[in-house]
């Protein structure tokens, strides 16, 4: 089984440049510690202390701090405003009528609060011709808050964009009643008309051509208005690693008509190099290295070099990638190569390998084709390299297997985000067709995944399913790794990844790779405290030995998992266990949505 790097120390060029040209200054400086009091806040019923730190700028041990003391201390440069900044605080909190008693020592401060009564909110009119209903989340006798209030008012403001409004009109106000404690609050919202994208124009490009850059721009021209689109540009250009700098202008508008004005600046450093060394649980020790020259010859064309090397893996590719190879009925093609070299050993054999893979790709909104034509020469011979009592965990085919096919990956992917989404769906179909020669046979190869993702509230439902086959004219004529495997996180987290191989029961699986895989997931996650989520799952996968039998026996799994929320996506951790067999349980870690 191929297991991921678990120990990793990764150096890149910008990583080195930092650490070999930072000042020794800066590292001999002492640092300077501020004096402060010891702080205490008492009396305080509906608003939370930590909240109320948090406000006055109190330093205190974090939550997850457990082990540690309650010590909240304030520095001394804060004191002055502090009754400010409680004021400030609680009328944020609608607290308007709230009073502080600071009483200062030489080393503490101590606050008495007394909330008294807050304002409520007594009414929720909205008058609007786009529905808002759910945005507004004020409800008749909670505690008006202007956060709460200015945050609405911002969010209708956001989604109006998003949905192409660009010429509305939002009238918002909170009339509050301090005699009375009590607030009105009142939205008046005329859409407008729906907003379209104008000419895009593009300065600051050198080597590179408008329709490289065009190829990535999905707010074009006469397209509906919307934040989501010139974000989605912005990632797609960072996207060809040819850019230091992205900004796209949309500020000018003629009757709803907003042109898009694109300024780049090409990248000044385009050689990227990457060196790791790490220990993986299956070839041991490792290193790999990375070298990319972005922009490669201009027109933001990629040159990429890959190596790795173990005692039981060497790894060679060589990738190109040029985003514009032509274009037909405004439609931009790219064009990518890849050409290499692989020997892994594993318990019981060793799986040699030479590739090369040419292939055409478009991008667009939602739509992704790559078209492509790939030859493997593998190489599989056996080794007597098994422990004294150990078996073999994948089977054993021998010989020599020239692959010669054609391939179609076509995605289609209506996600709201790629990174974390909370609605829509995902579509992925890929096929190949083995060619046929005198040592092997036609083959085909294709598989089906679709993934559909609501949200109720903070409560995100998703699901999974997949479905392989692969059909020969030979039985056996294919390297075993062309076979499916089940397990992983994008599969049955019950078990490692690609461990699952044909199933001959609901707690057994053989070391055979299958001509049938169907896999079914379901996955609900829920916020425990800030971007810290918890999840439970249950996954349920069935491979059998012929193809297109879907009546084989299944491995189904449940578990439970935290994820934590980053820019990059969620670092996910997962538990889970065989419902038929609980001994059999896999933990597995990932970064990114498996959905």
């Amino acid at each position: 089984m191929y297991k991921n790097i678990i120990v990793i120390l990764l150096f890149s060029s910008t990583i080195l440049n930092a650490s070999l040209f930072d000042s020794n200054e800066s590292k001999n400086e002492s640092e300077i510690v501020l004096p402060t009091h010891s702080f205490e806040v008492v009396g305080e019923e509906e608003l939370e202390k930590a909240a109320i730190y948090d406000a006055v700028g109190v330093d205190n041990k974090s939550f997850y701090e457990f082990w540690k003391e309650d010590n909240p201390r304030i520095k001394d440069k804060l004191i002055p405003i502090l009754h400010t900044s409680l004021r400030a605080f609680y009328d944020s909190e609608g607290f308007y009528d709230a009073s502080f008693n600071i009483v200062k020592t030489t080393e503490h401060i101590k606050v008495v609060i007394k909330e008294n009564t807050p304002i409520e909110v007594v009414d929720v009119n909205i008058t609007s011709d786009y529905n808002i209903s759910s945005l507004v989340t004020f409800k008749k006798g909670e505690i008006f808050k202007a956060k709460k209030f200015i945050g609405i008012k911002n969010e209708i403001s956001k989604k109006l964009l998003e949905d192409g409004y660009c010429s509305n009109e939002l009238d918002a106000k909170a009339y509050v009643d301090l005699e009375k404690h009590i607030a009105n609050i009142v939205f008046h919202l005329n859409k407008g008309g729906v907003c379209t994208f104008g000419n895009v124009s593009i300065v600051g490009n050198k080597t590179i051509s408008d329709d490289a850059i065009k190829s990535r721009i999905v707010a074009v021209e006469g397209a509906r208005f919307s934040t989501k689109l010139l974000k989605d540009t912005s990632d797609a250009l960072y996207g060809l690693h040819s850019f230091d700098s992205v900004l796209i202008n949309v500020d000018r508008k003629f009757y709803n008509v907003i042109p898009v004005d694109i300024a780049v600046k090409e990248m000044q450093r385009p050689y990227h190099f990457e060196v790791g060394i790490g220990y993986d649980s299956y070839v041991g020790s490792r290193v790999h290295t990375t070298i990319t020259k972005h922009n490669f010859l201009g027109d933001a064309k990629q040159l990429e070099f890959k190596f790795a090397w173990s005692k039981q893996e060497q790894v060679f590719i060589v990738n190109t990638y040029q985003p514009v190879f032509f274009s037909m009925f405004d439609l931009y093609f790219g064009y990518g190569t890849s050409i290499g070299y692989s020997n892994l050993e594993y318990d019981g054999f060793q799986e040699e390998k030479d590739f090369l893979k040419v292939y055409l790709d478009h991008k667009s909104e939602y739509l992704n084709i790559m078209l492509g034509f790939e030859s493997d020469i593998i190489n599989i011979y056996a080794l007597d390299n098994l422990k004294d009592g150990q078996e073999l965990e994948f089977a054993v085919n021998e010989g020599e297997f020239v692959l010669v096919y054609p391939f179609i990956d076509i995605t289609y992917d209506k996600r709201d985000s790629k990174l974390n989404p909370k609605y829509g769906y995902y579509i992925r179909y890929y096929g190949e067709l083995g060619l046929s020669d005198e040592d092997t046979s036609i083959y085909h190869k294709s598989k089906l995944e679709g993934r559909a993702i609501y949200s109720i509230g903070d409560l995100t439902l998703a699901t999974v399913g997949i479905v392989g086959v692969i059909k020969e004219n030979s039985k056996d004529s294919l390297p075993e790794s062309k076979y499916f495997f089940a397990g992983g996180s994008f599969s049955n987290r019950a078990y490692g990844f690609r461990e699952l191989g044909i199933i001959v029961s609901n707690k057994e699986d053989t070391i055979y790779g299958a001509s049938t895989w169907a896999n079914l997931v379901f996955e609900a996650d829920y916020p425990i405290m800030g971007d810290l989520y918890g999840a439970i799952f249950n996954d349920n996968t069935m491979l059998t030995d012929d193809s297109y039998d879907f009546k084989g026996d299944i491995i189904s799994s449940v578990g439970f998992g935290v994820r934590y929320m980053t820019p990059i996506g969620p670092f996910k951790l997962d538990v889970g266990m065989n419902i038929h067999e609980p001994s059999s349980y896999g933990i597995s870690f990932q970064i990114g949505q498996s959905f």
